[in-house]
């Protein structure tokens, strides 16, 4: 194999993101090689496995790797959230189970065969739709990522949190989402002229509602009934959802129930007292849609100890919800200097890119760090850009550069650089 040359081309020892681009270098790691003529039979091996099942569950060995932090508010059971474990996968796309929840008043049991979708208001003909009618229009798919304007709100707090990567950044995951385009169905019903908004109501017993340019529902609006091949699942919005690529969670509604045609906003709790933008002269600033340019190194992370010095892979995750991610930039100089990941070879529009970096940590001190760009030209920004003009304990919406602090002894620690 032949050797790629491993001369940092950051400080603090980044090296060339083509140690992950060109196949067959072996990149200085050392590898272990054996016949199998001299290697005895595991205690495994040596009687038959377990039998079939009708559903494949993960093995006993991965019982760590569920979601993380799943709290209720008080004096309730189901209306708070759960978060995808990020520092326990890798790719792009999300296992349904390990998928991120937020509820506002449980999971409803929603027997399919009786959930209808209405669609009225400013239309010629009110429509009405089962589960078995919506499964006759064309179905497309698409692998976007989804994230609850909440997440990463921990990193407002004056003194850095002592979390995992999952519990600080866990409410976004990435899944191939199949449904039909709202705007087939928009069009069946005959939109109004002087309608510019729709406003989607959900089935739980909170009756979850929120406003919708109409423009955006036009345009790649869907009504999801698939989730990563599957029925979508009772806690992702079962029997069907609203999905706004690239949008807030909140307002992509689950148990999507009626879809009502408007030409104003209607102003609802969750798009006014909640889910809106305070800034620190009282202003809130309303319908803050499209989630803003942001990456994560999800590996090495809070929680993780570093073995002895030497090479390392950096990996983690960037996503945009005004498109595709262009570049990923990693320092471990605590931002002194930078250097380009590569990104893996699936980069696409509003969804989760993985990317990675090689790091040969010297066993010191280090601050690593990553800034995303995506293809409109948007830059992740700095904690202390997110915070400027922030009302105190505004957490909406928050996308700043997070830092890892390496130890002496390789520990990995959350910190602000």
């Amino acid at each position: 194999m032949a050797e790629l040359d491993q001369t940092p081309v950051a400080g603090n020892g980044l090296l060339d993101r083509r140690i992950f681009l060109k196949a067959g270098v072996a990149g200085g790691a050392a590898l272990l090689t054996a016949q199998a003529g001299g290697v005895e039979r595991e205690a495994w091996m040596k009687m038959p496995g377990a039998p079939m099942s009708d559903n494949g569950v993960p093995s006993a060995h991965e019982a760590h790797v569920k979601r993380l932090a799943v709290s209720s508010q008080p004096g309730t059971t189901g209306t708070g959230v759960s978060r995808t474990p990020l520092e326990f996968l890798d790719g792009l796309i999300t296992p349904s189970r390990l998928h991120f929840e937020r509820h506002h008043s449980g999971i409803p049991d929603i027997n399919p065969d009786e959930h209808r979708l209405v669609i009225h208001g400013m239309v010629e003909r009110p429509l009405s739709f089962s589960l078995e009618a919506l499964a006759r229009y064309p179905i497309k798919s698409r692998i976007q990522f989804l994230e609850c304007s909440g997440n990463s709100g921990g990193l407002i707090a004056p003194e850095p949190i002592q979390q995992s990567c999952g519990v600080l950044h866990g409410l976004v995951a990435a899944s191939e989402w199949g449904g039909v385009p709202l705007s087939v169905l928009l069009d069946e019903a005959g939109v109004k002229p002087g309608a510019k908004w729709i406003i989607a109501d959900g089935a739980d017993a909170a009756m979850m509602s929120r406003s919708v340019p109409l423009a955006k529902v036009m345009d790649d609006a869907i009504v999801a009934l698939y989730q990563n091949g599957e029925r979508l699942r009772p806690g992702n919005g079962y029997p069907m959802r609203l999905f706004l690529p690239g949008w807030e969670g909140n307002a992509c509604v689950k148990w999507l129930r009626t879809i009502k045609v408007m030409n104003q906003p209607a102003m609802t709790k969750d798009e006014t007292s909640k889910y809106s933008d305070l800034n620190e002269e009282g202003i809130a600033r309303l319908f803050t849609f499209p989630m803003g340019v942001k990456s994560i190194i999800t590996n090495p992370s809070h929680g993780f100890t570093m073995g002895p010095a030497g090479p390392y892979q950096v990996s983690g995750i960037a996503w945009s919800g005004s498109g595709r991610i262009r570049r990923v930039e990693v320092s471990a100089d605590g931002g002194g200097s930078w250097a380009d990941a590569a990104l893996d070879e699936h980069v696409l529009s509003r969804c989760l890119t993985r990317f990675r970096s090689a790091w040969r940590w010297d066993g010191g001190p280090a601050v690593i760090m990553s800034r995303a760009t995506d293809d409109a030209g948007n830059v992740q920004p700095t904690r202390r850009a997110v915070l400027e003009g922030r009302a105190n304990g505004a957490f909406y919406h928050y996308n700043g550069i997070q830092a890892w602090a390496v130890s002496a002894v390789g520990e990995v620690t959350n910190v602000y650089a």
